[in-house]
């Protein structure tokens, strides 16, 4: 029997406009191949969450990482504990920027991969999706840091809600295999101004109490079980974190100790001292060494041939 035009307008339509409404409506978060990476993203496409394994994960060890030893046992023991099974807390990595916070954090993923630890990177606008990721791995026998990096929150964002609720009041928590691990620069996570010290009240025998303001700003960080506080670096502590890094990128050792005074002066350029500074000289002193040699050997190439000319020339 044959289809009237009329009717196969109207199925055309019919699907184009449903195409239109699965482009809105919101779909369950999938589940990417696990076995693709140990690392993992999340992001929002089309509206959906899509966890993207990480293809090249960051090859930092826990080696490398100088001057920070006290934070680093920390750390460990708490990720040790939380591989094994063993009660553990959330943390919250705080204190000077480029003193190896996040890369402590990677080096632990680095360290216990091979026992089943897993991390998933979310940024801070996707923290309301943070349920939907919990309930996501709650049946998977790996463990799972999730992972916000240079978190922190202004005023009425809904990421801070979210996480406040998920590490501890809401009902339903997350599960035994999941772990919330934080950086900032900022103790709070949000920014704190004078006027909140106008909420502090004062007692008549001199005692001064928070007001709910402050209370307000600082029951995020509180939910955090572990803090691990960062210090900017002295001198010697910088000194010797670019040594370290020198010898990573493939400084011979007889020529690190010449590399302390443009390491320092490098510092100095940049108004730092950090962990971060000293692997961006390090990487650029290594260049420049590895450059010289070829450089020399190219202008000795020329010169040779140069000569090779004139001796030609001659014979001629």
């Amino acid at each position: 029997m044959p289809t009237s035009p009329a009717l196969l307008q109207l199925v055309e339509r019919a699907e184009a406009l449903l195409g239109r409404l699965e482009a809105i409506v919101p779909r369950p978060l999938g589940a990417p191949d696990w076995d693709a990476s140990i690392a993992f993203r999340y992001r929002r496409r089309s509206g959906a969450g899509v966890l993207e394994p990480v293809r090249h994960v960051a090859d930092i060890r826990l080696a490398q990482l100088r001057e920070v030893e006290p934070q680093k046992q920390r750390l460990l023991r708490n990720t040790q504990r939380f591989v094994a099974g063993q009660p553990a807390n959330n943390v919250l990595l705080t204190g000077a920027r480029g003193t190896g916070k996040s890369s402590l954090v990677k080096a632990c993923l680095n360290e216990f991969a091979a026992q089943g630890l897993r991390l998933i990177e979310v940024d801070k606008s996707d923290l309301v999706d943070l349920p939907d990721l919990v309930d996501l791995v709650a049946p998977r026998r790996e463990r799972f840091i999730v992972f916000c990096d240079d978190l922190s929150f202004d005023e009425g964002e809904p990421g801070y809600k979210a996480l406040k609720s998920i590490l501890d009041g809401s009902v339903a928590q997350a599960g035994d295999n999941v772990l919330i691990y934080a950086t900032s620069n900022r103790r709070h996570l949000l920014p704190e101004y004078m006027k909140d010290n106008l909420s502090y009240t004062h007692t008549d025998d001199g005692e001064v109490h928070p007001g709910e303001v402050v209370e307000e700003k600082i029951s995020l960080s509180e939910r955090f079980g572990l803090w691990i506080s960062f210090y900017p670096f002295s001198q010697p502590e910088y000194l010797a974190i670019t040594e370290t890094w020198l010898r990573h990128y493939g400084v011979p050792e007889s020529q690190v100790p010449a590399a302390h005074a443009p390491a320092l002066v490098w510092a100095l350029e940049r108004g730092s001292r950090s962990g971060r500074v000293a692997m961006q000289f390090a990487r650029d002193y290594a260049g420049s060494a590895a450059a010289q040699p070829a450089a020399r050997s190219g202008a000795a190439g020329r010169a040779a041939a140069e000569r090779e000319g004139d001796d030609q020339e001659s014979i001629e």
